[in-house]
């Protein structure tokens, strides 16, 4: 198993086109959610399929390819521009002998690198714990070893199996610190009600141009930059340009689980 890649690794691309009509666009914004996380790209590999391999998710002459890539390039990395599988996700490892990502990772991890709040880093490690979890596997040899002793189930544990339930646990303090938060929250929604604050919400695309448009109408200085997911944590400020407004306030976090996901 290997490590998360740092920013500034080198890392081999790939994007497969599953249609006759190639979008460009998207293969762009992958390049950019890549250079977002601090990685370098060395090279691009692009192919096109009717429906995902089961084993590699590309073909296994793709797979052959993007293994020589990495080897010639140096690159320490793969990253995928789709939702690998676990299963996929391994082959691919033992095939590159590199760490492989997908873009699910990808953008947790850009997430990670944003989230600047404590709630925002409780969310983002809850997602990342969930992703990971389904990638605990034998097949290392230090899974393999029995573990037992002080701080452990019992003797016969193997490491995978504490793995599972650290995250486990890990995954329900997260769960509880949330609804703590979440319950704060609805405290505070009642109260503006109750108070009659208007509120104002600005929701798009991400790099879609809302941080600076929420500088320009409120006089805040929130970090704003050409970037996938530059800002992560949600701000409140009181409105200048608008003279009848009182004051805005973040919209409850529940309305963006409904919002499209981009992965």
């Amino acid at each position: 198993m290997f490590d998360r890649y740092d920013a500034g690794e080198q890392a081999v691309l790939v994007h497969i086109y599953f249609s006759q009509d190639k979008d460009m666009e998207d293969l762009q914004e992958f390049e950019t959610l890549a250079s977002s996380a601090g990685v370098e790209a060395m090279q691009v590999i692009t192919g096109s399929r009717k429906a995902p391999h089961p084993k590699y998710f590309v073909g296994e002459g793709k797979a052959v390819e993007i293994a020589e890539a990495v080897k010639a390039t140096g690159a320490s990395v793969v990253l995928f521009d789709h939702a690998l599988s676990p299963a996929q996700e391994r082959n691919l490892e033992r095939l590159c002998e590199c760490r492989v990502i997908d873009r699910t990772g990808l953008i947790l991890d850009i997430f990670a690198q944003r989230a600047r709040t404590h709630e925002g880093k409780l969310q983002v490690e809850l997602a990342q714990l969930r992703h990971m979890a389904t990638r605990l596997v034998r097949g290392w040899t230090h899974l393999e070893r029995q573990k037992g002793g002080i701080g452990l189930r019992g003797p016969g544990e193997t490491q995978l199996e504490t793995d599972r339930r650290l995250l486990r646990n890990r995954i329900m303090q997260i769960l509880s610190r949330l609804e703590k938060v979440e319950k704060q929250r609805e405290q505070g929604r009642r109260s503006r009600a109750k108070a009659d604050i208007p509120t104002v919400s600005l929701v798009g695309y991400t790099n879609a141009g809302k941080s600076t448009l929420f500088n320009q109408i409120t006089a805040a200085e929130v970090y704003a930059a050409n970037q996938l997911f530059a800002t992560r944590t949600r701000r409140c400020a009181a409105l200048t340009s608008l003279t009848s407004a009182k004051r805005c306030w973040p919209i409850p976090s529940a309305l963006f689980a409904t919002c499209r996901t981009i992965w």
